[in-house]
C-alpha cells in the first residue's frame, strides 16, 4: 500500500493551518490519498497517532472506520465518504484534532491507512476510540503510514 497527502510531507513539519487553534492552527483535516490495497479489502481506517505526547501513552489525533473499499482518497477539510465513522480524539471530540504539543521538540505524527477485511466494523456508534481501533484490529490486510512533525511555535 501506498500513502500521500498534499497538505503534509512525510518528514517534513506540519503546516500550521492543520494544527489546533491554541497553537494558531485552523484544525483543519489534511487530504489523503491511498492505493494498491491488498486482494479483499472491504474498507479502510484513517487515524493519526502521536507517541510523543506526554501522556505515557501517546495521543490519538483522528481515527475514522468504515471508509468504503472503493473509496481511494479524502479531501482536505473532508467531507468523509458515505458510511465512514470518525470516533473521539484524545481531545475528547470526533474528527481530525490537529496537533498541539507542549512547548519543545517536534512530535512524530504517524498518519496511517490501514485496509480491513470488513465493510464494517461490529461497533457501537457510542463506543470509545480505543474499543473501534481494537475491533479493527482483527481484520487487517495490511497499512501504510508516513511521519510528520510539528513543534509548538512557542517552543
Amino acid at each position: 500500500m501506498n500513502i500521500t497527502s498534499r497538505a503534509i510531507t512525510a518528514d517534513a513539519p506540519i503546516p500550521l493551518r492543520y494544527a489546533e487553534p491554541g497553537v494558531g492552527g485552523e484544525n483543519i483535516s489534511p487530504d489523503l490519498e491511498w492505493s494498491d490495497a491488498p486482494a479483499g479489502t472491504r474498507s479502510f481506517m484513517v487515524t493519526c497517532f502521536d507517541p510523543d505526547a506526554p501522556t505515557g501513552s501517546g495521543w490519538w489525533h483522528w481515527v475514522v472506520t468504515d471508509i468504503p473499499g472503493g473509496v481511494t482518497a479524502i479531501p482536505e477539510g473532508g467531507p468523509l465518504p458515505a458510511g465512514a465513522r470518525t470516533w473521539p480524539t484524545d481531545y475528547g471530540y470526533a474528527g481530525w484534532g490537529g496537533p498541539y504539543p507542549p512547548p519543545g521538540p517536534a512530535h512524530h505524527y504517524h498518519v496511517k491507512v490501514t485496509a480491513l477485511d470488513v465493510d464494517r466494523l461490529d461497533v457501537a456508534d457510542d463506543a470509545s476510540s480505543a474499543f473501534a481501533r481494537l475491533t479493527a484490529s482483527f481484520h487487517i490486510l495490511g497499512s501504510t503510514e508516513f511521519v510528520a512533525l510539528f513543534a509548538n511555535p512557542a517552543s
